[in-house]
């Protein structure tokens, strides 16, 4: 692994934020519990930024929430400036990916909404709105209405709404993921910008992120979390000055060191997994068979073998948008990875270029293989009398491990992957599943 990635000293300052072996489970609605964090530690320290970097079912969300205040931990602690949190974190202010704003609000009465909660009187607030305004950007729409605004101007009121509480910790869950590209750029150089500032030389910013570039980018440590449960599997510093230059071979090899981490091939990765496969703990990834075979017919057309930077930008897309495509086809044995080269299988090969009969035979026996779940309900479906069962019987099971919207999509991937692969049908009206004769 690159030098990056190393176990460093016991730092003696004091941290703004601690999570001490905190972990987070969930009723399922079937009964028992199903674990989303599983014995987290982290620490968040003034001046510098921090990245929660993981994929779909990391649990960055509610890591943040806890640190937030907002949802307690079902064990550990969360700590603030050394005191534990029995509730809201008063050093918090949050930046959302969905915006947030009141509709029926001007700018100014948006981001006045946390002083207004906490008492103050008009005219402070008046004076500390229109300053936060300013800062970001904004002045000039202090009577606007959500509805007259960009998605770019609407984030920076949500930008405005959590600076101007003055917080220790600004913490952004996905806040720039609903944002075009351009507009994406164009906040993080502020942020970067806003953070060089004396202002903020005692505050920190934690960021929830799936996007590697973006994490690089902004963070001066990120924390990368694996999923299903979430647990830190390692943890990166990042010595590069700002701004950062993404071209450069540092700021290359770190990002590959991560998307080797994120795709379970780095020698950090994290604890084995368990013996025992199940649907429970092995989640489908969430990629269509069309997105796959599309990865696997273009890695087939490369020679097969492919750069997935490369594919990521001869499509303009960012390398780590193409990680449930990439995690799908692995589950399914059609391709290997090692750091960012792909490689086609035996089976990936005779996948790209089989006929469509054949191509469905491929998968079929893949997936019956290789993914639990389809192999639990193909397996289910060949020992019912009559080689049919209600998907409620499945989802009842899921959702002893997932939420009940994890289940549904768990459930769904499995029918599309099972019915392309003709193994069964899904009967809409009976909600049957029907084993394929």
């Amino acid at each position: 692994m690159n030098q990056q990635i190393v176990n460093q000293p016991v730092d003696t300052r004091k941290p703004l934020i601690e999570v001490r072996d905190v972990s987070k489970r969930f009723p399922s609605a079937e009964g028992g519990e199903f674990t989303v964090i599983d014995n987290v530690s982290l620490k968040l320290y003034p001046g510098e930024v921090v990245a929660l970097l993981g994929k779909s079912g990391s649990g960055k969300s509610t890591l943040l929430r806890m640190m937030a205040g907002l949802m307690p931990p079902t064990e550990g602690q969360v700590f603030y400036r050394g005191r534990p949190l029995t509730g809201a974190n008063p050093g918090v202010s949050m930046v959302f990916q969905s915006f947030a704003l009141m509709p029926w609000l001007t700018v100014q009465q948006n981001v006045e909404l946390g002083l207004r909660a906490a008492g103050m009187d008009e005219g402070q607030r008046s004076r500390r709105a229109l300053e936060a305004i300013d800062q970001i950007g904004l002045d000039g729409f202090e009577t606007a209405f959500p509805r007259e605004l960009s998605g770019g101007m609407k984030q920076r009121v949500g930008f405005a709404r959590a600076l101007v509480m003055q917080p220790d910790v600004l913490v952004m869950d996905e806040a720039f993921s609903a944002l075009d590209v351009l507009t994406t750029e164009n906040l993080r150089s502020e942020l970067v910008s806003m953070w060089a500032k004396p202002a903020f030389a005692d505050k920190c910013v934690c960021l929830v992120t799936h996007n590697i570039e973006e994490a690089v980018l902004l963070a001066d440590r990120i924390f990368v979390l694996g999923s299903n449960p979430g647990r830190i599997l390692t943890e990166v510093h990042i010595g590069l000055p700002r701004p950062r230059d993404r071209k450069s071979t540092q700021f290359e090899n770190i990002e590959s060191n991560l998307f080797e981490v994120l795709t379970g091939n780095g020698k950090t990765a994290g604890k084995a997994n368990p013996t025992a496969i199940t649907p429970l703990n092995t989640p489908i990834p969430e990629a269509s068979v069309g997105g796959m075979a599309g990865l696997v017919e273009m890695t087939a057309a490369a020679g097969g073998s492919a750069d997935l930077t490369e594919l990521a930008d001869n499509l303009s897309f960012e390398v780590d948008d193409l990680l449930p495509l990439v995690d799908a086809a692995q589950m399914l044995g059609l391709l290997t990875i090692n750091g960012v080269n792909v490689t086609l299988t035996q089976a990936g090969k005779d996948w790209a270029s089989a006929d469509v009969l054949q191509a469905k035979q491929i998968f079929a026996h893949q997936a019956v293989n290789r993914v639990p779940l389809v192999k639990t309900i193909y397996t289910a479906l060949k020992g019912s009398q009559d080689g049919q069962l209600r998907e409620d019987f499945f989802r009842d099971l899921l959702r002893r491990g997932y939420t009940s919207s994890d289940a549904e999509e768990q459930l769904a991937r499995a029918i599309d992957w099972g019915r392309y692969g003709e193994l069964y049908e899904h009967e809409a009206h009976t909600e049957n599943l029907i084993l394929t004769a």
